[in-house]
Parts: C-alpha cells; sequence; structure tokens
C-alpha cells in the first residue's frame, strides 16, 4: 500500500474520531428573558404557550398572549399566582369541551 494512501486514511480516522460526541449547540437559548410573576387574569388571555424543558432551554416557560396588543409575557412556572392562573385555564377549558 502507498504511503500516501495510508496516510490519507489516517487524517480521515482521525478527524472522524474527533467529532464524535460533541454538541451541536453549547449555547443556552431560551425564549423568555425576563420573568413576570404578576397575576394575570384568565379573561384577558388570547393564548397561553406552555414551552417544556429541552436540550436548548433547561427551564420550563409559559409564554402569555394577551387579548390587549397582542403583548407576550413570560411566566414565571414557579410562582402561585401562575399555578393558579394554569388551574383556572384548565378548569375554563373543561367546561367548554364536555
Amino acid at each position: 500500500m502507498k504511503p500516501s494512501a495510508i496516510l490519507l486514511f489516517c487524517l480521515i480516522f482521525l478527524a472522524l474520531s474527533g467529532t464524535q460526541g460533541v454538541p451541536l449547540s453549547r449555547t443556552v437559548r431560551c425564549t423568555c428573558i425576563t420573568i413576570s410573576n404578576k397575576f394575570v387574569h384568565p379573561k384577558a388571555l388570547e393564548k397561553l404557550e406552555i414551552i417544556p424543558a429541552s436540550q436548548s432551554c433547561p427551564r420550563v416557560e409559559i409564554i402569555a398572549t394577551m387579548k390587549k396588543n397582542a403583548e407576550k409575557r413570560c411566566l414565571d412556572p414557579e410562582s402561585k399566582a401562575i399555578k393558579n392562573l394554569l388551574k383556572a385555564v384548565s378548569k375554563e377549558r373543561s367546561k367548554k369541551s364536555p
């Protein structure tokens, strides 16, 4: 076997073995930068999104879109007021869809 073929094989082998196990992204990208724990009335909500923790963001995110001005707010999932809001919204939804 030619020395250049052996050298090429070794370079390819080293290049492939060096990339194994490297994460695709080292940055944490959460949607919410600032989090509010203020109470939000269920009737003021247009939409409520719950984004579970993932590889790109280690925390659960709750994004409320308000009816007025379509303002989006990031809510604290650990706040007692927000937990009560989630209960109220799920209760309201269960009444609407029997």
